[in-house]
């Protein structure tokens, strides 16, 4: 079972890569909010579909929620839009690694807080070395997308 969850995310990652690359296409032929907008719009009647031959819970009692739960749609909505600017600008490995290390900084601090009725995990030498390892990567694909950039726009010239 620890693996399939294990296997989740990776397969939910390689989707979110994809994602970005086609809304960053996307965003460009018909702007950025169309993009967005088609993507929430189909997802919307996806999951319409989905939630009335599956739905397990009760989607009438989101009034009954903290209203700071709500906020969970507008942080996918503010992603995607972001990412479909970005994707065409710094390519989508550039995009994606800064997406982690961002879900990474934001992810440990919720842990070692226990923001959001989250469970406390400490933070630790193990975590920081991963965040620092992280960076490192940000910072190599950041530099490799540059030069790659000045070799094209010097071919150019």
């Amino acid at each position: 079972m620890s693996l399939i969850m294990m296997i989740l995310p990776l397969l939910a990652g390689i989707g979110l890569s994809v994602q970005s690359a086609v809304n960053g296409t996307l965003g460009r032929q018909i702007g950025t909010i169309e993009s967005a907008f088609f993507t929430f719009f189909t997802g919307a009647i996806v999951l319409t579909i989905v939630v009335n031959f599956f739905g397990q819970g009760n989607l009438l009692s989101l009034h009954e929620v903290p209203r700071w739960q709500l906020l969970c749609a507008i942080f996918g909505v503010i992603y995607l839009s972001l990412m479909v600017l970005a994707v065409p600008k710094i390519g989508v490995t550039s995009a994606v690694i800064s997406v982690i290390v961002g879900q990474l900084l934001a992810s440990m601090a919720i842990d070692h807080f226990g923001w959001f009725e989250s469970a406390v995990v400490p933070f630790g030498w193990k975590r920081l070395i991963g965040v620092v390892l992280m960076l490192a990567a940000l910072y190599f694909v950041f530099r490799e997308n540059r030069s790659v950039g000045e070799k094209a726009d010097s071919k150019v010239a």
